[in-house]
């Protein structure tokens, strides 16, 4: 794998960064604060802001932002993480949303009540640090995944594993993660791996090599079952 797709695997781990946007109130400065985000099937971070927010305004006026996931740490620069710098925009996508809320459930309310949009970072550049020492610059070419058929897949296979695999998916997370929970579900899928929400955790699985359609899809959950029961 590119250190493209090792650093857009390492942001699709986060369910949480820092986003800074260019301040109205104080020109030339950047505001900066946390907020829940996740990748789109290209790995671009979406988030959902409300229209009071000083990033809506901030974005309104000036699309140039930036975006850290980083673990939160004593060992901090022994740890991998990405800083990335882009262009964050207003977007309108049924897809996104519907991936969004399946990780964020509770964010629908803010829907509800009006006045949230979805915005979406599209990156110019990142700056990958896998650990000590080793750091790197990452085109966006690079670090962005193409649009393969999983991606439009998505729907269909959270549809089946949930209804007809969900026993396989709380042995994934024994399997792989030594946990037992009570109940599990899929929550999202791309092609570099899908995510599960075990109880009230959010796991990430990833896949060795990347996953272009359902088919493959389906031959790594099978291999990954039959693993989890050996």
């Amino acid at each position: 794998m590119s250190r493209g797709s090792d650093a857009r695997r390492l942001v699709r781990k986060f369910a949480c960064g820092v986003l800074a946007t260019q301040s109205l109130k104080f020109p030339g400065y950047p505001y900066a604060s946390s907020l829940p985000f996740c990748t789109d099937q290209h790995g671009r971070v979406v988030v959902l802001i409300s229209h009071l927010a000083e990033h809506t305004q901030n974005a309104d006026r000036d699309p140039k932002a930036g975006f850290l996931v980083s673990p939160l740490t004593r060992d901090l620069q022994e740890q991998a993480r990405v800083s990335m710098i882009g262009d964050i925009a207003p977007v309108e996508d049924a897809a996104i949303t519907s991936r969004y809320l399946r990780f964020f459930p509770e964010a629908r309310q803010f829907l509800q009540i009006g006045g949230f949009r979805f915005f979406r970072i599209e990156p110019r550049s990142l700056r990958y640090i896998a650990g000590f020492g080793s750091i790197h610059t990452i085109a966006a070419e690079s670090y962005l995944a193409p649009h393969y058929p999983i991606a439009d897949a998505e729907g269909d296979v959270i549809e089946h594993m949930n209804s007809e695999h969900a026993h396989n998916l709380i042995d994934y997370c024994r399997h792989l993660r030594g946990s037992a929970p009570a109940g599990a579900e899929m929550i999202g899928i791309d092609c570099d791996g899908f995510e599960v929400r075990a109880d009230s955790e959010l796991l990430r699985f990833e896949f060795a090599s990347a996953v272009k359609d359902a088919g493959a899809a389906r031959a790594e959950l099978v291999k990954l079952a039959q693993a989890s029961r050996a």
